[in-house]
């Protein structure tokens, strides 16, 4: 049974009107977030100051009967009085981390799927005899992938390179999580050490305390939720070392050709409820939020989500963090990956390209031959609408290459156009997804050089309801496609 539009938009509305967690879950998280004397928070940058303030309002409206501090609190952010500050210097992403059970056949399946060339290694080869791992990077930036694997050998962890893993813990992740999980979001801060002791003062859970790894090298782990860790690695600029000490680089054969993939864009981690979780990283890490959506903006006939972005000063490390709306007429995607994956972790890495469009047609060519298969596209009538919006902006070549490739398209708040597109799910569970987004515009000029301004044009509010219904209707037509059917049906 096809919904009309309006229908769809009555049963959504309908259907938050009796959902009691969304809106509490939202004042949870303002009211503890912000009570902290310590967190400091800030409007982005990336968006006008009217349109946020818009925002902000409406969220004080929402909220001011019922939780007075969370109304305060987002009434200090309006009148400017409150700034973000990083408790501690954090760079960039530097790499993620997948505990697997075969790191040479996962890191082959990722290197030809994405183009992402084998650059260093550590294993038996290398002296360790504790783990084996497969470092894959972009020739094209920073993106990192890490794939890790544990030994039989008993005893051995004087040897690893990545000095925190644990074969036992190993096992139990890839028991819980199935033999492809993220077990690390890495970032380079200026000091891991000091990044570790102001997380943990903060609140933050500690996962391995601080080491030296030689040469300028420091590590250290906090907990990010579950058993996914934050993880903290500082070096000098200008070494010699390209990853970590103890892995050995590899010569590249030029028989894996370059994508254009470039770093991430940001990630995204799926936890059972968002409050509490929210404000204990924005408050160890001292993050501002950069973004945030509600069940009542984005959700579909069946479903519904909330989640927050968080960023570092800078803006180059997004991580946002997603809870489910219980109760709803189907599962939806975050349900379905809490299900699955056996608890929180992280649901998606965005990865950005400069030319996505080049890329997607080099990704989806291998799809068949053991890469990534992209999810279905919209209808035709979902680039009407886009043109609408965007038209001004993107030349209708573009536009006609998006709509072939299935490729959404958004304009943001800053007249920044987002470009993104999902694959279905990577592995065996439907759980971890990977998304491939390009930024378009936002330009500016600072010393001299031009630069792209961080997370110029959003994050495809208009797209995410319609993203949302693919990937759930991926994962339903997949998981029970009877039961599928008959409940849209209903």
């Amino acid at each position: 049974m096809q919904l009309s539009h309006n229908t769809k938009a009555h049963k959504c509305n309908e259907k938050l009107a009796s959902m009691m967690n969304v809106q509490a879950h939202l004042a949870r998280f303002q009211a503890a977030h912000l009570r902290n004397a310590n967190i400091r928070s800030r409007r982005p940058s990336s968006l006008p100051f009217a349109v946020r303030r818009r925002h902000l309002e409406k969220l004080i409206t929402m909220h001011s009967a019922a939780t007075p501090t969370a109304a305060a609190a987002a009434a200090a952010i309006i009148g400017g009085t409150e700034k973000a500050t990083d408790r501690f210097h954090v760079m960039d992403f530097h790499h993620v981390e997948f505990w697997c059970a075969d790191a040479a056949t996962a890191a082959a399946r990722f290197s030809f799927g994405l183009g992402v060339r084998l650059a260093a290694q550590s294993d038996l080869s290398t002296g360790n005899t504790a783990h084996a791992s497969r470092l894959l990077r972009s020739r094209s930036g920073s993106l990192a992938f890490l794939f890790t694997a544990p030994y039989a050998a008993a005893d051995a962890a004087a040897t690893a390179s990545v000095r925190s893993f644990n074969a036992d813990a190993a096992r139990r992740f890839t028991d819980t999580h199935g033999g492809l999980a993220v077990r690390a979001v890495a970032v380079r801060v200026a000091d891991a050490a000091e990044a570790f002791f102001a997380s943990v003062d903060a609140g933050a859970r500690p996962a391995f305390a601080p080491a030296d790894l030689g040469r300028g090298f420091g590590f250290a782990e906090v907990e990010l939720s579950g058993d996914t860790v934050l993880r903290f690695v500082s070096y000098p600029d200008g070494t010699d070392v390209s990853f970590l000490p103890g892995f050995q680089d590899v010569a590249s054969s030029g028989s894996c050709p370059d994508l254009g993939l470039t770093r991430f864009d940001h990630v995204v981690v799926n936890i059972p409820e968002l409050a509490p979780v929210a404000a204990n990283v924005g408050g160890f890490t001292g993050f501002h939020r950069f973004w945030e959506f509600t069940a009542d903006e984005v959700c579909t006939a069946e479903s519904g989500i909330n989640g927050v972005v968080l960023a570092n000063d800078s803006e180059t490390v997004l991580l946002t963090l997603v809870e489910p709306v219980l109760g709803t007429r189907l599962p939806s995607h975050v349900e379905t990956f809490l299900e699955h994956h056996g608890g929180p972790g992280v649901q998606h890495l965005a990865i950005s390209s400069d030319d996505v469009l080049g890329t997607l047609r080099e990704i989806r060519a291998r799809s068949a031959m053991g890469g990534f298969e992209l999810l279905p596209p919209p209808p035709a009538s979902y680039y009407d609408s886009a043109r609408r919006r965007v038209g001004d902006l993107l030349p209708e070549a573009q536009m006609k290459e998006c709509q072939e490739l299935g490729v959404m398209v958004d304009r943001g708040d800053d007249n920044g156009i987002m470009l993104q597109i999902f694959t279905k799910p990577a592995g065996d569970r439907p759980t971890l997804l990977l998304e491939f987004v390009q930024r378009i515009g936002c330009m500016e000029m600072e010393h001299d050089k031009e630069y792209q301004r961080p997370g110029c044009g959003g994050f495809g509010k208009r797209n995410v309801t319609d993203l949302l219904k693919s990937i759930e209707d991926n994962n339903n037509n997949t998981l029970d496609p009877a039961a599928s059917s008959l409940a849209l049906a209903a």
